[in-house]
């Protein structure tokens, strides 16, 4: 009689082997990993979707506002709300595009860069935390592979 395996079920659970063992794996640690940075940033009154976009607008200096939402994996709707927020907290501002009336850039202000350095420093601790459960080489070898995989033209 023919053996008959059934298809691996995928469950995030340690030890799955289904074809959605990695992209689960990396969705539970995502959401971990947000709730940790989360916790650091929220005594200074803004999320992580905030700070991705102030980290945009660090990176690359002003930023035209319809570009900011792939860059920061958000919709176009959850971008103006966000931009919409860093303005009124004085934390970034719209301005006007020469030649297009419609478009806006978006510009990280003083206030906005000194908020996002107080935010690497509250997001050393709780970030030393969230590594804690791995050595330091273990550390260096899960950032590297999650660069690798994260910048990959492949995936």
């Amino acid at each position: 009689m023919p053996v008959v395996t059934k298809p691996a079920r995928a469950t995030d659970r340690p030890g799955d082997v289904s074809p959605f063992a990695l992209g689960l794996l990396l969705r539970r640690a995502h959401w971990r990993a947000a709730a940790v940075m989360g916790e650091a940033l929220r005594p200074l009154g803004i999320e992580l979707r905030h700070f991705a976009v102030l980290m945009e607008l660090v990176n690359n200096g002003p930023t035209m506002q319809r570009d900011l939402a792939p860059a920061t994996g958000t919709d176009k709707a959850g971008i103006m709300r966000i931009v919409d927020d860093l303005e009124r907290k004085g934390l970034a501002v719209r301005k006007a595009v020469p030649g297009d009336r419609r478009a806006r850039a978006v510009e990280i202000t003083p206030a906005g860069l000194a908020l996002f350095d107080e935010g690497h420093v509250a997001a050393k601790p709780v970030s030393d935390r969230l590594g804690s459960v791995l050595d330091a080489e273990e550390r260096d070898q899960l950032t590297a592979l999650l660069t690798k995989l994260a910048h990959s033209e492949d995936a």
